[in-house]
């Protein structure tokens, strides 16, 4: 299994720009025992509830902000106590903290900027921590992964946080399915239910461009839609489980019209259902909706010969067989979204002051371009293929101003 899948990774990352081997060696110097500075940006919501965790959780300093809100710039220099010479505005913000004096750049603004944002962190030889997802298309992911190959070359880390591979528990349960305990897995079941995550920000009269960033997570261009910018959490999931991407997607959904409710803005869809073909004829369904909070889960099921794997995200984790000695029970509940957080953090701080680089860019893309496999086949409503959607050059484009009070 282990052979097959690293194998089909090969192929994937040859594909799509190169194999991601770390080589310590190549490190341009240690940084061991001092503190670390990094410079945030995007003081959005994420923004905010992430930066107090660098210097709580690891040790490390914000020192620089970058945004194209002034407001919202303002308000985290305030909180963060940053120096006003460090905050950055407008639509170069965030080549101008790059290129400033700091050690890494954490990237949390909308996932249609991440490419060119991580793109320029590495350029300017800094190290990169990035919020998921990495791109919107095929092209922006196959920059991502080019970033990510430079920041090897270079020598410096570059990590996208996905929380469920950082925690303990999910470690556990992927050994377990890799060794063995259910059997060769068939099929999987995987969905991410839950209620709208957003109202509309926008105030009367603002204009359409800051309306559509204050919105950004129901715009399909800024966000990637749903089955890109929050189901890929389960989707990331379900290919560490399964060991590498899957072949092809069939697949449907839409957009219920929210006509009269505070949500009515954007033109994200709501729900998906899509089914992933991966290889040795494992079949995956996989289902999501932003329609009601009543019943919100996240969850992967692996079903094999011998038992079922259960896991949910943030919840229970477990393994049920027929033998008692395989049967196991990793966690009732799991803080998977701000624990994740924090060990991502604190482990790539560690690795800048270390001089001991981490990257995780291959599986991070091959996890987007999973999503941007669904959301394809879905849009079509036809089956596509990994090579054919691999192949597209489709490229989504907006052009905002990026500088409003």
């Amino acid at each position: 299994m282990d052979i097959a899948s690293n194998a089909r990774r090969r192929s994937f990352l040859q594909a799509a720009g190169g194999l991601l081997l770390l080589k310590p060696e190549t490190v341009f110097g240690s940084q061991a025992n001092s503190t670390i500075e990094v410079g945030i940006v995007g003081c959005g919501g994420r923004g905010n509830w992430i930066a107090p965790f660098f210097p709580a959780h690891a040790g490390a300093k914000v020192v620089a902000l970058a945004e194209v809100i002034r407001t919202r710039l303002d308000s985290t220099r305030r909180d963060l106590q940053v120096d006003p010479a460090r905050a950055y505005w407008g639509p170069d913000a965030y080549r101008e903290l790059a290129e400033s004096k700091l050690d890494a750049v954490v990237i949390e603004t909308p996932p249609y900027y991440h490419p060119a944002h991580a793109e320029a962190a590495v350029a300017a030889g800094r190290h990169v921590f990035c919020a998921k997802p990495i791109a919107v298309d095929v092209p922006g992911s196959k920059n991502f992964l080019a970033s990510g190959l430079k920041a090897q070359e270079k020598g410096l880390s570059f990590w996208v946080d996905f929380q469920s591979r950082a925690r303990p528990v999910f470690q556990e349960l992927v050994a377990r399915l890799q060794r063995g305990d259910i059997g060769n897995i068939a099929m999987a079941q995987v969905f991410y239910y839950a209620g709208r995550p957003w109202e509309d920000r926008s105030t009367p009269g603002m204009e359409p461009g800051l309306k559509r960033m204050v919105n950004w997570i129901g715009d399909r261009v800024l966000s990637g839609d749903i089955i890109v910018e929050q189901n890929v959490h389960v989707l990331d999931m379900a290919n560490w489980y399964l060991g590498g991407h899957p072949l092809k997607a069939a697949g449907a959904g839409g957009r219920t019209a929210w006509t009269g409710t505070k949500s009515d803005t954007g033109d994200a869809w709501d729900h998906f259902a899509v089914t992933f073909w991966y290889p040795r004829d494992v079949h995956a369904s996989f289902s999501s909706h932003q329609l009601t909070g009543r019943f919100s889960d996240l969850c992967v099921r692996c079903f094999g010969l011998n038992g079922c794997a259960d896991t949910h995200y943030g919840g229970l984790v477990r393994v049920l067989t027929q033998n008692t000695a395989t049967t196991w029970t990793g966690a009732e509940k799991d803080d998977t979204f701000t624990g994740g957080c924090i060990t991502n953090i604190q482990n790539f701080v560690e690795s800048v002051q270390n001089g001991k680089p981490i990257n995780n860019a291959a599986a991070a893309v091959e996890s987007n371009l999973t999503g941007i496999l669904g959301r394809t086949a879905a849009y079509r409503g036809t089956a596509v293929t990994w090579e054919e959607m691999l192949a597209s050059g489709e490229k989504w484009e907006t052009a905002l101003k990026l500088q409003w009070d």
